[in-house]
């Protein structure tokens, strides 16, 4: 059963699809121009406990709050949801910009995280630029399949005409800045083919985390939670010590 919730923190609204039951809990956080829909897969594959997946404000059916908010601000929303609607400490699960989320809510607000899993993670200092993000974007959705390309398309209207504005708050956001204040066990998973969060980057990711560690999934690329998403939800549910 699916319940579906608003929750209201600091003058911005997100939107939680909650479903399934049990101890553990797995928090999905979507990334630049997503929503909580494009991890209808994953949730389907997490196993036992409970899984919420969100839409963050200006994105899917969440409405846009006055001002972009900035990655900071978003961590501190998505921590006070936490802390007021769920009873234990989340495996907290950011892919892309999402990443960069579940890091600040680990560096600001740590008794809320149980772990947390970086998918994908953004911002590479090598292409802290729109055009360079945006590139490596349009390469990986060139060899996605037509499914991923619709879900992708299908999201970024949602996401609406402040897309811009949204993009240089993830751009202005520097990971590599806190990753050593990031002191829960953090798994950095990536898809073998993806240019939008390179190998090398992924593995500074986890060097730099205090508990970090790499894990890859073959022949996929940024998106790997969309298409096919069973061999991403098998490294987290083990990393999350449910196998």
């Amino acid at each position: 059963m699916h319940r579906v919730e608003e929750f209201s923190h600091a003058g911005a609204t997100l939107i939680a699809e909650r479903r399934g039951h049990g101890e553990r809990v797995y928090l999905l956080v979507h990334g630049i121009g997503m929503g909580r829909a494009v991890f209808a897969d994953l949730a389907r594959h997490l196993g036992d406990g409970e899984v919420i997946a969100l839409d963050l404000p200006g994105y899917g059916e969440a409405p846009e709050p006055a001002r972009v908010l900035t990655i900071e601000r978003m961590a501190d929303l998505v921590a006070a949801y936490l802390r007021e609607r769920v009873d234990v400490p989340a495996v907290v699960v950011g892919h892309s910009m999402g990443a960069q989320i579940a890091l600040e809510i680990a560096v600001r607000h740590p008794p809320v995280v149980d772990r947390i899993v970086l998918v994908g993670p953004t911002v590479d200092p090598a292409a802290r630029t729109a055009p360079r993000q945006l590139w490596r974007l349009l390469r990986d959705i060139a060899v996605e399949s037509p499914r991923v390309i619709a879900a992708g398309a299908r999201e970024y209207v949602h996401a609406g005409p402040r897309i811009r504005a949204k993009f240089r708050a993830m751009l202005a956001h520097r990971p590599e800045d806190v990753l050593a204040r990031a002191h829960a066990p953090a798994l950095v998973l990536r898809g073998e083919d993806d240019p939008v969060a390179p190998p090398d980057w992924c593995a500074r990711v986890a060097a730099t985390l205090p508990d970090g560690r790499l894990a890859e999934v073959p022949d996929h690329g940024h998106e790997t939670m969309i298409r096919d998403a069973a061999p991403a939800a098998r490294l987290i549910r083990t990393f999350a010590g449910e196998a």
